[in-house]
């Protein structure tokens, strides 16, 4: 197989109520990122997008098809990929595959969401599409109780006291916003401590909305292809897409027997570094899904970072700033980057391709040193796509 690179990348400001939509939001991301690839639009020969949300938020189908015509990548294939929060990653990963096989040379991949037009309630209820909507949204769950769940469960099996994983928790919180507040696109750039974490509103106990990702408004792109082509035409440090994984589960209270952990992720993350051919410890970075504070925890253990049981002190002892053994999340994370949910996973290759160019230093936030990042994306109950990316 071909080797395939990032070529050039494209991001809008991740926010709440964006005058603009997704097609829009989705055609200046891919603009972007077509420019920055010293390419044109007629370049293009296959669109892959992640859109999990469109036909609710905005009674919007086929987002891909309208954005690729608006900036003239005419007639081509244009896709949509819609695996709940695990869209944009997904894109990626089928690109890659085409590219790496030869049919492709050049592939633009993005994703759009414009989650906050749909308000809280009618958001919340699409949001939980992602479970089983019989047998668990119909019991009254909802993915802030699924993970609630997760934090008793973790503390139970791994004998944290509530009130200490509770607070730990809100480290996760903590750091990511600091990182955050430097990052031009987030959604979020406050810093906050963690009494802001334990005394906001309670979502789901022992869950507090400081602990819980944003709904958001955004658009992230970038261009793939062949080594051959990078080579021809870009003059930024090239970065590959080295390794590559997926699996899902099935809904997440058949897999009580194996929770907190999901299976899913594991195999999938060990398909991604069987095919880089690396381990956990050769990775420098990771961008992971952080929709709430506990996954990080989860994340971060079946990556392979740390222990089972021991990542709540992992973040304690700053194992995971930017100084520390692995950086997580340096841009912020979906707690305060913000997470549209087609466009999360494509944003993290957006931020790991960044560090690995080494592009990071004047925001204060270059992980020194960085060859080798992981991405990790959660849609639904359980489906994992994991990638990772090396500079050459």
């Amino acid at each position: 197989m071909r080797k395939v690179a990032v070529l050039g990348l494209g991001h809008t400001k991740f926010c709440f109520n964006s005058p603009k939509t997704q097609v829009e939001m989705l055609a200046e991301a891919a603009i972007d990122a077509i420019t920055e690839s010293n390419l044109t639009p007629r370049d293009i020969q296959s669109a892959h997008i992640g859109n999990c949300l469109g036909t609710f938020c905005e009674g919007q189908a086929t987002v891909s098809q309208f954005a690729c015509d608006d900036i003239g990548c005419s007639n081509i294939p244009a896709i949509r990929y819609e695996g709940a929060c695990a869209s944009g990653t997904i894109a990626v990963r089928d690109a890659v595959m085409w590219i790496a096989s030869g049919y492709y040379d050049i592939v633009l991949v993005g994703g759009v969401e414009k989650a906050t037009a749909m308000g809280t309630p009618l958001a919340t209820r699409t949001f939980c599409m992602g479970t089983d909507s019989r047998y668990e949204y119909g019991a009254g769950l909802t993915f802030p109780g699924f993970f609630a769940l997760l934090c008793r469960i973790y503390s139970a099996k791994y004998g944290i006291p509530m009130e200490k994983l509770k607070t730990q928790m809100a480290m996760v919180s903590v750091q990511s916003h600091e990182y955050g507040r430097k990052n031009p696109y987030a959604q979020i750039q406050q810093e906050i401590n963690i009494d802001d974490v334990l005394k906001s509103m309670p979502v789901c106990t022992p869950l507090q909305l400081q602990d819980c990702c944003p709904f958001s408004d955004g658009a992230a792109a970038a261009v793939l292809c062949s080594e051959e082509v990078a080579k021809k035409i870009s003059n930024k440090k090239p970065v590959y897409i080295t390794g590559i994984g997926m699996a899902t589960s099935g809904k997440m209270s058949s897999q009580y027997k194996y929770l907190p952990r999901i299976r899913a992720r594991e195999l999938s993350v060990q398909q991604a570094y069987s095919m880089a051919g690396i381990k956990p410890d050769d990775v420098d970075i990771c961008e992971l899904h952080d929709c709430f504070s506990i996954a990080s925890f989860i994340a971060a253990e079946s990556l392979g970072f740390f222990e089972y049981g021991k990542a709540p002190e992992a973040w304690e002892k700053g194992e995971t700033r930017i100084e520390g053994k692995i950086p997580i999340n340096i841009s912020g994370g979906l707690k305060s980057k913000g997470h549209p949910i087609g466009a999360t996973g494509v944003s993290q290759v957006y931020f790991i391709t960044k560090q690995l160019r080494e592009e990071c230093v004047e925001q204060g936030v270059q992980v020194e040193g960085a060859k080798i990042g992981l991405i990790d994306t959660l849609g639904g109950d359980g489906t994992i796509c994991n990638l990772v990316l090396s500079a050459d």
